[in-house]
């Protein structure tokens, strides 16, 4: 089974581009939702309540991702260390869960199998790939896209900055999906790498 890694910048269409190989017939490895269930890990949020209190636990109990995420994204130098401490808790177990999901589809016969992860590069999740393709969009439009899901341009911002470089990106990847155009202009291009991938 071959594994396709997207990169690109935040709110660049990674999840689009995963979504529309998924409707061709490729199989999904979706690391937010890796992610979701290893918050729910008792572990980890054991370990996350010992960390960091009541304070990114919700009402149900849980870890709440929105007050997670507003303490691993402040600034500096707090915010840094917050998320080095979440990471080193949670990448290896969702690198874990992404492994046995790849195994999971390739027994069952999938041909190809896409990555989406925003830390692919920065997790090292990429080994788990054979090809790379950055999902490119301007920054105006990402941000956009970004406000248009409840985030403010200072949320944009903190996600953008502990990610790799969209040059560093462009440079690891093998091909490029423009998703900046229309719906149908992507769908084409995607349909074009589809196309490539199985033939």
């Amino acid at each position: 089974m071959q594994i396709l890694g997207l990169l690109g910048g935040v709110a660049s269409g990674k999840s689009l581009v995963a979504g529309q190989l998924a409707r061709l017939g490729a199989g999904v490895l979706d690391a937010d939702r890796a992610a979701h269930e290893v918050l729910r890990m008792p572990e980890v949020e054991q370990a996350g309540r010992k960390h960091w209190g009541e304070a990114v636990f919700g009402p149900d109990g849980h870890i709440d991702r929105k007050r997670l995420a507003a303490t691993v994204f402040a600034p500096p130098p707090k915010g840094p260390q917050e998320r080095a401490f979440l990471e080193e808790l949670t990448h290896p177990k969702i690198g874990r869960l992404l492994e046995e999901e790849a195994e999971r589809l390739a027994a069952a016969g999938v041909r190809v199998a896409v990555l989406d992860a925003p830390l692919l590069l920065e997790a090292g999740w990429d080994r788990l790939c054979h090809r790379l393709i950055f999902v490119d969009a301007p920054r105006q439009l990402r941000l956009a896209r970004a406000l248009a899901r409840g985030w403010s341009e200072m949320d944009f911002a903190a996600r953008e900055c502990v990610q790799e470089s969209l040059d560093f990106k462009r440079k690891r990847a093998d091909g490029v999906v423009d998703n900046s155009g229309s719906p149908e202009q992507t769908q084409a291009q995607i349909e074009r790498l589809w196309a490539s991938l199985i033939g």
